[in-house]
């Protein structure tokens, strides 16, 4: 197994940290943002918002069925948290997420920490600061 790399970033909200923890556990607003793309069409968006618990979120992205699945590992509303999660059509291991929500004055700061293969680190970090700016638009 690859030695994985920790990256991290980060986005300010003008929303409460409550507002922005729970829309990562609500399936609607989740489906706005989470592993969505431009041109795709969520067609799933399941979530079981307790520890041990998962989610699937299906997008269709042209011909091709993108599945998100992972579990819940720590929820600790409105400040963390964590979960695994993977694509298995391309492969079968699961990253690491670590979600940190600080309140500011106005809004709050989410930070989001992942392990990843060197090997996508660049690519992965893109995705995850899109993610992150894609969540302003639910609120």
């Amino acid at each position: 197994m690859t030695d994985l790399v920790r990256l991290s970033v980060s986005h300010r909200y003008s929303a409460s940290p409550e507002r922005v923890f729970d829309a990562w556990l609500d399936p609607e607003k989740a489906g706005h943002f989470l592993f969505a793309t431009p041109g795709g069409r969520m067609t799933r968006v399941e979530i079981d918002p307790v520890v041990g618990g998962g989610f699937t979120i299906t997008e269709q992205r042209g011909e091709v069925e993108a599945e998100h699945v992972g579990r819940y590992l720590e929820i600790d509303r409105p400040r963390r948290l964590v979960f695994e999660f993977g694509v298995p059509a391309y492969s079968s291991e699961m990253g690491r997420v670590e979600i940190d929500i600080a309140p500011l004055e106005a809004g709050c700061r989410l930070t989001l920490t992942a392990w990843v293969d060197p090997e996508y680190a660049d690519r992965t970090e893109q995705d995850w600061t899109k993610i992150l700016a894609g969540l302003e638009t639910v609120f």
